[in-house]
């Protein structure tokens, strides 16, 4: 697959295209690169940690938790070693939390399965809970420098562009042909420092709206009329609305919580109630990739337990693993009620 717009190209100026643009998008990115924590360093654990903090979580946010749960886990013995109550202690405030699930279950994988040492082989790095061609590619580039195709967010929208795909990117003849354009540009050697160049492309230039394309280092060899129009993605369902009450019960100096399960499974929240006919002291909306829920917290009475409720110290609570919003509200209502 070549880059240059226009005439019939052999297989050789196909590839001096390609390493015309790998040129050009290395002069840019060693004067504009950013600078990462996870770029400092080539060990796979802390390479896949932070893989699995950026999926669907912006930089700015994972800097801070990646170099804290490296602080506290410094290796992935530890991970697997820790209890599941921890390591959603440490993730929480990330998010999508089957994420730290995932990263705990396949910890336990690697030490029993590969002598506490993440493979090299990228189908070995699939057999793990939670880790898809991405990830695993990533590692193999990022920790290994192996020469792989990286495909996410920022390069895809780099690679539509740049080849005009029309197709869209989250349909199967669309990531099939981003797959194939990654490893027809990735070089056999510097596959590292170019994959990172790809992302801060796409984050700094081709950008998602108004695309920066007067600066662009590598706009020679775009071959989209209107790179803004592009990528093309599937048309998505709208967001569906939840509603979900919770009770805010309090006794001396101690709060009921209920220990999650599904969405956050492991955690601590305020336990479940029915909608009564009483306005809510508390709401807040928070956001899912597919459905938004508005959180409504009631005033509760004197209650019998359940199997899955137990009263906790309020002195306690920052020790235990609390999704956001019921911390948030938490917080405001212990805050209103002194």
């Amino acid at each position: 697959m070549g880059l240059k717009a226009k005439g019939k190209q052999s297989s050789t100026s196909r590839r001096i295209s390609a390493r015309h643009f790998q040129g050009a998008l290395d002069r840019w990115f060693r004067k504009h690169g950013r600078d990462l924590p996870w770029r400092k360093t080539r060990d796979p654990y802390a390479i896949l940690v932070s893989e699995i903090m950026l999926q669907q979580t912006q930089v700015t946010s994972v800097i801070p938790y990646y170099n804290e749960w490296l602080r506290r886990f410094p290796d992935i013995s530890a991970v697997a070693r820790s209890r599941k109550t921890d390591i959603l202690h440490a993730w929480q405030g990330l998010g999508y939390y089957s994420r730290a699930h995932n990263l705990h279950r396949s910890a336990k994988m690697v030490v029993r399965r590969f002598a506490g040492k993440l493979p090299r082989d990228p189908l070995e790095l699939q057999s793990l809970p939670g880790i898809g061609r991405y990830t695993a590619n990533a590692i193999g580039v990022f920790a290994f420098d192996q020469s792989l195709p990286i495909v996410e967010t920022n390069t895809a929208r780099v690679l539509a562009r740049l080849l005009n795909i029309r197709d869209p990117v989250d349909s199967k003849s669309g990531r099939l042909k981003l797959w194939n354009a990654s490893a027809t540009l990735t070089p056999h050697c510097g596959a590292r420092q170019f994959q990172s160049a790809m992302m801060d492309l796409g984050v700094l230039v081709c950008t998602a709206r108004d695309p920066r394309c007067p600066i662009c280092p590598v706009k020679g060899f775009c071959k989209a009329p209107y790179p803004g129009s592009l990528p093309v993605k599937k048309r998505q369902p709208p967001r569906l609305a939840m509603a979900e009450s919770h009770s805010f019960i309090v006794k001396r100096d101690a709060i009921l919580l209920e220990r999650c399960r599904d969405r956050w499974a492991g955690m601590w929240m305020l336990p479940r109630k029915r909608t009564p006919a009483t306005d809510p002291i508390h709401t807040a909306k928070f956001a899912f990739t597919n459905h938004t829920v508005t959180l409504r917290i009631f005033p509760g009475g004197r209650r019998r337990l359940n199997s899955v409720q137990r009263w906790f110290p309020i002195r306690q609570l920052q020790r235990i693993p609390i999704p956001s919003p019921h911390r948030r509200a938490i917080a405001s209502l212990l805050t209103a009620s002194r």
